[in-house]
């Protein structure tokens, strides 16, 4: 499975702060972040090189990319930002966009990408950054849309296989036409009938094409799923359980705690702790917290 996040990291979120001049900020961001500089100047290091930053610049940022942003020494760096984290969306992503969504986090050449002012990127994030209301499924399909915008051909479709010919090339073409949660609604057999080979090739070609068994595949869907409900909502632990697919909340319990190293309750617990101490920060050490932690 992916690195285990032990505690809920909010994607799809617009976050602002200011870095106080002289200030130096590394994001330590999961999945994939554009980030804008919403006033003043600055400057990003990166490979021991210092590139200029203007108002309206945005950044797209892999992963823990190396580098760092640097207030001016004239002024207060005002920045704002969203993360898009693929496994997240499993709804919304084929297994094989999440794949390459994934896999190109490691991609030196897409690992951080300029985009200067101006820019439909940066004109649409403008826009997005100054709305007053930062919630609502409108303004994270426009987030979405800016990552697309941002990522550009890289997210172009590749060209039709003419013909398929074998059992690996029908589970990509499966894998590439459907959500990442279709797998929790065929079973193992079913997916072998669709792809026209034995449980046992199954299995071997499912792991080279997905990095991760079918079983598997299936606890992380379901798990991340739970996750994302006992940090969102007040549902009790066995209603977690079963929006996330476990009919037995022995087994729920069991599977979460071998993957996050604490029973779902208490990780609930956790979690609430972390998001109250942070809500209860000052302005002065939020920022912080922000340069030191990259949160």
């Amino acid at each position: 499975m992916n690195t285990v996040e032990h505690f809920y990291e909010p994607h799809l979120e617009v976050r602002s702060f200011p870095l106080a001049p002289g200030k130096e900020w590394r994001p330590k961001l999961s999945g994939w972040s554009l980030i804008q500089i919403s006033n003043g100047n600055g400057y990003w290091l990166q490979d021991q090189t210092r590139t200029e930053l203007e108002a309206g610049t945005v950044l797209l940022l892999a992963g823990d990319s190396p580098g760092s942003f640097l207030a001016s020494q004239l002024n207060v760096l005002s920045l704002s930002y969203f993360s898009v984290i693929p496994d997240r969306l499993s709804g919304l992503l084929t297994i094989g966009e999440q794949n390459f969504l994934n896999q190109s986090l490691s991609q030196k050449e897409l690992a951080c990408r300029l985009l200067p002012a101006p820019n439909p990127v940066a004109d649409k994030m403008t826009e997005l950054c100054a709305k007053q209301d930062r919630e609502g499924l409108p303004l994270r399909l426009n987030m979405l849309q800016l990552l697309v915008d941002a990522l550009g051909k890289e997210l172009k479709a590749p060209a039709a296989t003419p013909e398929i010919t074998d059992a690996t090339q029908r589970l990509r073409l499966f894998l590439s036409k459907n959500p990442a949660d279709a797998v929790l609604e065929i079973s193992f057999n079913e997916l072998a009938q669709i792809t026209h080979c034995t449980s046992r090739h199954l299995s071997r070609i499912f792991f080279e094409v997905v990095g991760m068994s079918y079983s598997d595949k299936r606890a992380e869907i379901r798990l991340t799923r739970a996750r994302e409900l006992l940090a969102t909502s007040q549902s009790k632990v066995v209603e977690v359980a079963l929006e996330s697919g476990y009919k037995s909340l022995s087994l729920f319990n069991l599977m979460f705690t071998r993957r996050f190293k604490m029973s779902p309750g208490r990780w609930r617990k956790k979690n609430e702790t972390m998001k109250k101490s942070e809500a209860r920060l000052s302005p002065r050490s939020r920022r912080q917290s922000l340069r030191v932690n990259g949160v």
